[in-house]
């Protein structure tokens, strides 16, 4: 059964080059153990996060609809999340920062649907949908929060990376595919680790989206909300980790109060963080992020607007002052006295304004790259996209005849005007001529063979940001990872180990069952001696029916697997918490 996305109107507004993330949630894929995992990870969360998670997400668990039993169906999810406001899709892993970010800038939730092993029930360094599913969907049942969530991938998806970013992403996402992985050689992650530390190393001055990254995980993925003394948790890693939300509340782990300097923090997703943020409310997230926003080249704009795209080797858009937006991927710039006079772009580009590419100016006309004079007449202080008519025919620009505009910085455009695009307020966007040339100094920028020149007008740049003004002006549905995640290995024991599984979970669900509980616990102790999950399900079960000799011998057994495996012996005490503590009051 594949899920129908076509149950929330929002993903049917989703732009093409977001739908290629979504993947089916092949719902039959979760085994029984995935589902033992799911509801033994939300029962010591629910139990657990009572106490210390924010009001809001236990409120957002029942407003969901979040099943503590059963994994969600992204179906079901939709018909609820559609209530608030928002919807989910599934993905196949991590995906690019850019991508997440505009996922949520379209109230849309993104969820990778596969979960973790119940080897790493505590921790995953993958997302994974007991992440996602129980850690990000309830808490955007607050409106103030998901306002915040919406609002941070409206401005993040805009924050210009660095070419290394990319190299960190498809670095980390390789990494927390072999860490989730069975059995993957000890060697092969100790290089992905090595490449990921390497990399975080060596980064250089952090980019945008490093920096609106680091806001990201300090507030969405660990955040903690009140009073340093005693704060709560709303961010969905700590929601979703029934270790670390309980070693985050520790005095091993640094309580900081929450500003922009949080910015400047990087993380680690493979380690527990040794300190976290608190925001005394979610209003102050909303103000570091337009703190942060403030200074983003998306409203400087100017000289390192430009050197930034220039720098992200990516496609990105410059805005000028007359609202006409060139999106490309910048190449060059020519400055001076601190400001762009010049700017050029190579292979496609596209001419736009108010994010809609102007009629005749998509990449198929701009095919081999653009370039245009930005700011000034020397000598003259009114610019010309302020110039009213009487303004234009006394510096002699006219329609039909040859003009020279020398620009500062030594910038001079000789050629015959042909016409004039204009805004809806009358500005002149475009000026294009014919047997132009286009020289700074003595090196020429364009010359009359190469066929009409477009001029772009405007002062200043005002905006400078990552990705196309017009998302339907470049082919972007073309993201291939280099990294697939691995699924499960499947096997005759693993297969009779789920069989069991199944029959449990069918006791417990009054359906029918081939064996005993009893029958159960003889083949799991026999044959699968390093389970522990299957035998605290039973326990339980055996417990509620008031089977005592069986609840013995299982919690006897349980005793032994402490000592044989001494790493699970806190997991088996949970779940035996769950069950005998109200008991022992």
């Amino acid at each position: 059964m594949e899920t129908h996305f076509e149950s929330n109107p929002l993903i049917d507004r989703l732009p093409d080059h977001l739908k290629q993330f979504i993947k089916p949630q092949n719902y039959e894929d979760y085994t029984p153990i995935n589902q033992a995992v799911w509801r033994y990870v939300m029962r010591k969360n629910v139990d657990y996060l009572g106490k210390v998670a924010h009001e809001s997400y236990l409120d957002g668990l029942k407003q969901t609809g979040i099943s503590i039993d059963n994994i969600p169906n992204m179906y079901g999810m939709n018909r609820i999340l559609k209530e608030i406001g928002w919807a989910a899709v599934a993905v196949d892993g991590f995906i690019p920062p850019n991508a997440f970010m505009e996922f949520q800038a379209y109230n849309v939730l993104v969820i990778a649907c596969d979960i973790r092993q119940l080897e790493h029930i505590e921790y995953t360094p993958a997302p994974d949908i007991i992440h996602e599913g129980a850690g990000h969907a309830p808490i955007i049942a607050n409106p103030e929060y998901a306002e915040y969530l919406r609002r941070f991938g409206e401005i993040g998806c805009k924050a210009i990376s660095s070419a290394r970013d990319y190299e960190l992403y498809e670095a980390i996402r390789l990494l927390s595919i072999l860490k989730e992985a069975e059995d993957t050689p000890a060697e092969e992650i100790r290089k992905a680790e090595e490449r990921v530390d390497y990399l975080q190393n060596n980064m250089g001055e952090l980019s945008e989206m490093s920096r609106i990254r680091n806001l990201h995980w300090w507030t969405v993925e660990y955040g903690l909300i009140g009073t340093l003394e005693n704060p709560k948790i709303y961010g969905a890693g700590l929601l979703s980790s029934i270790g670390e939300s309980a070693w985050c509340m520790t005095d091993n782990v640094k309580k900081l109060p929450y500003d922009i300097q949080a910015a400047d923090v990087s993380f680690d997703i493979t380690k527990p963080q040794p300190q976290l943020f608190v925001t005394p409310d979610f209003a102050k997230l909303s103000m570091v992020l337009e703190e942060f926003a403030n200074k983003m080249a998306l409203r400087t704009g100017g000289l390192s607007g430009v050197k930034k795209l220039i720098d992200s080797t990516s496609l990105g858009t410059i805005e000028l002052s007359t609202g006409l937006q060139i999106s490309g991927i910048f190449s060059n710039v020519i400055e001076c006295e601190g400001k762009p006079v010049y700017i050029q772009t190579a292979g496609k580009t596209a001419l736009s304004y108010r994010e809609k590419e102007l009629v005749g100016h998509g990449t198929e006309y701009h095919a081999e790259g653009y370039g245009s004079p930005i700011g000034k007449l020397k000598g003259i202080n009114l610019a010309i996209e302020d110039m009213s008519p009487r303004d234009l025919s006394a510096y002699d620009i006219h329609e039909g005849e040859q003009v020279t505009l020398e620009f500062e910085g030594d910038i001079t455009v000789s050629g015959e005007i042909i016409t004039g695009t204009r805004n809806i307020q009358g500005k002149i966007l475009l000026i294009k001529f014919k047997n132009c040339t286009v020289t700074h100094r003595e090196t020429v920028l364009f010359q009359p063979e190469w066929g009409i020149y477009d001029m772009a007008v405007g002062k200043e740049v005002v905006s400078a940001f990552s990705g196309p003004a017009d998302v339907k002006s470049f082919d972007m549905i073309s993201h291939v990872p280099s990294s697939q995640t691995i699924k499960p290995k499947k096997s005759a024991e693993r297969e009779e180990l789920e069989t069991l599984y199944q029959n449990v979970r069918n006791i417990r669900e009054n359906k029918p069952s081939t064996i005993t509980l009893k029958e159960a616990f003889a083949a799991v102790s026999a044959n699968h001696p390093y389970d522990w999950l299957l035998s605290v399900e039973i326990v339980e079960l055996a417990h509620q029916q008031n089977l005592t000799d069986l609840t013995e011998k299982v919690l006897a057994h349980l005793e032994k697997l402490k000592h044989t495996r001494p790493e699970v012996a806190h997991l088996i005490n949970g779940g035996l918490d769950l069950i005998f503590e109200k008991e022992t009051v």
